[in-house]
């Protein structure tokens, strides 16, 4: 398709280059030589028809060429065979066609030629070309041999980390069964070797995760971007500075409510496991996470853990509840293809193949085709995790209608639809809510505090995790080309500044514990967006509950408010056609803060420094 299109702006641009020329010419009768007159100057070339022509036919090839590749990914990641390539074999090849097509030289050339006449393009224009500039940095065929590699790599690197057999205590485990182990053990030793247990795959991952290191860093460096991190951050409008400075800044804006979670915690778990020496750090297999990045499980609110209610009715229930919830908010019902298609339960005892358990939304098509791969079980977990991913899924079907060109079907910054999840998440969890549903008793007595609690120990914790360890570690091995026999050292190093967390043991360069984050082996450098996400989703809230609902932010129901539906609509709607920080300050009043959610938790700072008094504090 691109190669229609080079010749046509290619010929526009000699016509308009070409001077005008004085012809010698003879005539039989007089041999005399005549000047001809000067030719017409060339018509100006059109260059707003001519994006507009290049957009139409790179977005219809675009968006097939992206369904493929979706359709060959979600197989990948849902049926899994030991030591059968064909899935590896089919998502290389659709990968590499949608690389060859949006890193093309040709479609570079054309981007590029168009981009140097903006001033004549609309707004719109410009967005949809800067956007398929941005896609082509991530595959171009000027280097097509490392691209072609850099997506084999990926592609062995995800079933390698999918496919992974974990042992505890001598039996095969999923994911899952770890989780569920670390939030209900109180056996020192057996949590600490369950922990390990989660930490095994890591050294099966270290050579493919180097490897891709190259591979990413030279991929986008043909498009002039000097690392991956510093790429990934420009698709925020922002150079990898400012996004570390931001991050950096989220960090400190939240660090007084977090040392006193760290505080709080390090003397709890203590008296919960019968450890009379209170330790200056959190060992890592204390936390009911693998990576210690929330910390809930430790605080069990009456009413709050829905489990035993949950489990009555079903795992199918959570997900269908979830649907209502967003049809109560006058959202449209999910197509028929998400319940054909999605992959929403565990795989059955004896299943022949391996599925990804990490829970996710997909976009198969660009269109209506929406899909979640998730691992539903009735519980309190699952129950918010389910909602969060159909905050996605309504955020595709939402923002994919006739405004909206193809290329900017896509959050209005990548943090905006997991701020979307999560809000939904928040919202689901809130006694109003869930009394309205019948799964908490009206009756009964709800301690404000613990439940405050029990929320900032899942996202005030989740903030040095995300924006600190995982932000700075990626900025380190990306752009800092951090060296090969340092990479576990600066983890720990980052998770005793940020978290102030240790390794219950030694971990030294035989292990790569970074690498057993999902999301640093296929959703490379940009894990900020997640806590970037939580700020947002605290000033809509904030929004919300004050400013439609008129209600104390931590006590809303949002069940049945066609006001709030339609003030989300409009935040999903555009997709990324607007303007992130215009949209969050059309909509909230305000610039990015994390006000906000420091503005939530002041109860909580109160009792937290009251509890801790007399304290050591080591952070």
């Amino acid at each position: 398709m691109s190669k229609n299109h080079l010749p046509i702006l290619a010929v526009a641009l000699l016509s308009a280059c070409a001077p005008t020329a004085k012809v010698p010419t003879t005539t039989p009768d007089t041999a005399a030589t005549v000047e001809t007159p000067p030719a017409a100057p060339p018509a100006p070339v059109d260059w707003s028809r001519q994006a507009d022509e290049f957009l139409t036919g790179y977005s219809t090839e675009y968006q097939r060429l992206y369904t493929q590749s979706s359709e060959a990914e979600w197989r990948s990641n849902t049926h899994i065979v030991a030591g059968d390539s064909t899935n590896a074999v089919a998502t290389a090849r659709a990968n590499e066609a949608m690389a060859a097509f949006t890193g093309s030289a040709d479609n570079i050339n054309n981007l590029r030629q168009l981009l140097e006449h903006k001033d004549q393009l609309q707004p719109f224009q410009i967005k949809q070309l800067q956007t398929a500039l941005y896609n082509a940095a991530n595959s171009p065929q000027t280097i097509a041999d490392v691209v072609k590699r850099r997506i084999k790599a990926e592609t062995q690197q995800t079933e390698k980390l999918y496919g992974f057999d974990y042992k505890y205590a001598g039996k095969s485990v999923t994911t899952n069964d770890l989780d569920e182990l670390l939030r209900k053990e109180n056996n020192p030793q057996k949590r600490q070797a369950i922990w390990e247990a989660s930490k095994a795959i890591g050294p099966t991952l270290k050579d493919g995760l180097l490897n891709l290191r190259g591979l990413r860093n030279q991929t986008v460096q043909a498009l002039g971007y000097p690392d991956y991190f510093t790429y990934q951050a420009s698709d925020y409008g922002m150079s990898r500075e400012e996004m570390m400075t931001l991050v950096r800044q989220l960090n400190d804006e939240l660090r007084p409510l977090y040392r006193e979670l760290h505080t709080y915690a390090r003397y709890e778990l203590a008296k919960k496991y019968g450890v009379k020496q209170v330790p200056d750090y959190l060992p890592a297999s204390w936390l009911p996470n693998r990576w210690g990045q929330d910390w809930s499980a430790m605080v069990d609110v009456k009413g709050v853990n829905l489990d035993a209610t949950l489990a009555k009715k079903g795992a199918e229930w959570q997900v269908k509840q979830a649907e209502r919830f967003y049809q109560s908010l006058g959202f449209q019902a999910l197509p028929p293809v998400f319940w054909e298609k999605s992959s929403l339960y565990p795989l059955p005892k004896g299943a022949t193949y391996k599925k990804n358990n990490h829970a996710s939304a997909w976009h198969m098509d660009l269109n209506q085709d929406v899909r979640s791969l998730m691992s539903v079980e009735p519980n309190t977990e699952w129950y918010e995790t389910t909602h969060h991913e159909l905050g996605h899924i309504y955020y595709y079907l939402t923002y994919s209608n006739p405004e909206v060109p193809v290329l900017l079907r896509q959050g209005a910054n990548r943090a905006y639809h997991e701020a979307m999840g999560s809000l939904m998440g928040l919202a689901a969890t809130q006694k109003p809510f869930l009394v309205g549903l019948g799964l908490q008793d009206p009756k009964a007595k709800t301690d404000q505090t613990q439940t405050l609690l029990k929320e900032a120990l899942n996202y005030v914790t989740f903030i040095p995790f995300s924006s600190g360890v995982m932000s700075e570690w990626e900025n380190s091995f990306y752009a800092d080309k951090l060296p090969a026999d340092q990479l576990n050292a600066k983890w720990w190093e980052l998770v005793k500044k940020y978290q102030g967390i240790v390794p219950p043991t030694a971990r030294g360069e035989q292990y790569l514990d970074p690498a057993t984050k999902t999301h640093i082996n296929d959703d490379p450098a940009q894990y900020y967006d997640y806590a970037l996400s939580y700020v947002i989703l605290f000033q809509l809230h904030d929004h919300i509950a004050k400013k439609i609902l008129k209600q104390d932010p931590h006590a809303t129901n949002y069940y049945g408010s066609k006001e709030v539906g339609t003030f989300l609509a409009d935040i999903m709607r555009p997709g990324a056609s607007k303007d992130w920080r215009a949209v969050l300050k059309e909509k909230t009043g305000e610039d990015l803060s994390a006000r906000a959610m420091v503005e939530y938790f002041q109860p909580l700072m109160v009792y937290l420094k009251a509890q801790n008094k007399g304290r050591k504090y080591t952070m």
